[in-house]
């Protein structure tokens, strides 16, 4: 065991945490008493499940009970619903929560793919769009089967004042003061029509100044709402390297006070992943409001045409040609082919073998870090595997397999990490992440003992295994391993920032 992790086994939030855990292993603790059966009968009642909960630590055997789209009781005590679901054997937890995806997953198709996957909520975080109130009220007009909330983008606000992130000559332009001015007031609006908050990809607009990004961290702060960065640089490579995107993002943070969160930062750090976490923890420890997110993949993707394969790309990622491989059909890459491909106008999504599992296991392990996918499958069935099978592969290998995490610990990264830190965006989240008395009836249900991911590099388009039951607000939309169909019951999760109006 290193330094880092010896500090974290042994420090006072862990010290902490396992004496909750074990005040709570005496039997469980409700909210209000609110656990007598009531003289009408639930709506659904989930029977005999191993429940887990993130937010107290509970974790044993019991009743869930539901009325609407509610959680009405959690107890030992027998309940009589109009529908039960066995759950003996199997475990009951909140449905889990996607930060880095897109609202476009909460609709089929590829919301058969998260859903199957255990996920109830999706969010677009990474980016988002500029008409962020046009988004959100397209997507209620047709309905989704998964909940959904976006942030507003970067990228976008930047195209929005004529700086296009997609051309390689234009994103080499530095903003004005005046396009600055229209990015920040852009921002602002997005956030007051419902955004949960800005998606950075500054490594894709290297040109962004760092008083841009000052601003529009101070913009998020003054509204309440998080921040969410894929940082400036990739990589171990010095003098610019992932520890000193890194040391932005803090300064940032610390000097307007605004909530980040660094997105796939095993992607960003897979060669000094140690030094980024220890400066993430450490800032968080000393109030910062910092956070992030990693997906358990030894793989990542973008496009091909992006600036993280400007050159100098083999060496800040330690990768040769043949470690990309194109999503469309499984090519792997040589010298002659990337430069045809990169150049011939054509938008190629790519997947990079580039990732140590051991910086997998350290960035999934740390406290501050939370799981997301970074991806969906798309309508033609394509796509990295993450988009898939995520959350069971993290269940497989995490919890069952390797045993890096208890159950409560990983049910906190796969939720209720997310919903602590959306709160201040948007009330909804109050609700989410939870299964305790008042909880959004967002649950899954599955086995332990089988769930897996299916999904390939090569077949990404396959349902995880193992997920038996999954309820959406109440509905259910999986039922014994099926989907359910024609439900619709997602719901938008809108900002509703509470300053700076």
């Amino acid at each position: 065991m290193n330094a880092r992790a010896w500090k974290l086994a042994t420090g006072p939030r862990t010290v902490a945490y396992a004496a909750l855990a074990a005040a709570l292993a005496l039997g469980p603790v409700f909210d209000d008493g609110l656990v007598a059966q009531e003289s009408e009968p639930y709506d659904i009642v989930l029977l005999g499940g191993r429940v887990v909960d993130p937010e107290s630590g509970f974790d044993g055997v019991a009743n869930v009970g539901i009325r609407g789209d509610r959680v009405a009781a959690v107890t030992p005590d027998p309940l009589v619903g109009t529908r039960v679901i066995d759950a003996v054997g199997l475990v009951v937890a909140p449905g889990f929560i996607d930060p880095l995806t897109s609202m476009g997953a909460a609709q089929m198709p590829s919301a058969r793919y998260k859903v199957t996957d255990g996920v109830t909520t999706v969010l677009g975080l990474h980016g988002g769009p500029v008409d962020v109130a046009a988004a959100y009220d397209a997507m209620q007009a047709e309905g989704a089967l998964l909940n959904y909330g976006t942030n507003v983008g970067h990228g976008a606000l930047r195209s929005a004042v004529g700086l296009a992130s997609a051309d390689e000559e234009v994103r080499a332009v530095a903003a004005t003061a005046e396009q600055v001015d229209g990015i920040v007031e852009l921002a602002r609006r997005g956030i007051l029509d419902g955004a949960l908050g800005i998606g950075f990809g500054l490594q894709y607009v290297p040109s962004t100044g760092e008083e841009e990004v000052f601003r529009l961290f101070e913009v998020a702060a003054a509204h309440g709402v998080p921040v969410h960065l894929h940082i400036r640089y990739l990589g171990p490579q010095r003098p610019v390297n992932s520890v000193k995107a890194i040391h932005e993002v803090i300064a940032t943070a610390a000097a307007t006070g605004a909530s980040a969160q660094v997105v796939h930062v095993n992607s960003t750090s897979p060669r000094d992943i140690s030094l980024v976490l220890d400066l993430i923890e450490g800032a968080a420890a000393h109030g910062v409001d910092i956070s992030a997110d990693a997906y358990p993949w030894e793989a990542g993707s973008t496009a091909l045409q992006s600036s993280v394969f400007d050159p100098g790309f083999r060496e800040r990622m330690s990768i040769d040609y043949d470690d990309i491989e194109l999503v469309r059909n499984g090519e792997r890459l040589t010298a002659e082919t990337f430069a045809r491909y990169r150049a011939d106008g054509e938008r190629d999504g790519v997947i990079v073998h580039f990732i140590p599992t051991e910086t997998l296991r350290e960035a999934l392990t740390s406290p501050v870090v939370m799981l997301a996918s970074d991806g969906a499958i798309n309508a033609e069935g394509r796509g990295h595997p993450r988009g898939a099978g995520t959350y069971a592969r993290f269940l497989r290998q995490y919890v069952r397999e390797w045993g890096d995490l208890t159950l409560v610990e990983a049910m906190r990264k796969t939720s209720y990490l997310a919903a602590v830190q959306l709160q201040q965006a948007s009330p909804a989240f109050r609700r989410k992440g939870r299964l305790s008395v008042g909880a959004d009836a967002d649950i899954v249900v599955f086995d332990l003992e089988t769930i897996a991911e299916r999904a390939t590099y090569l077949e990404p388009a396959q349902t995880s295994v193992g997920i038996r039951h999954v309820l959406v607000n109440g509905v259910p939309v999986i039922t014994d391993g099926v989907l359910v169909d024609g439900v619709r019951p997602g719901r938008a999760l809108r900002g509703a920032p509470a300053r700076g109006r």
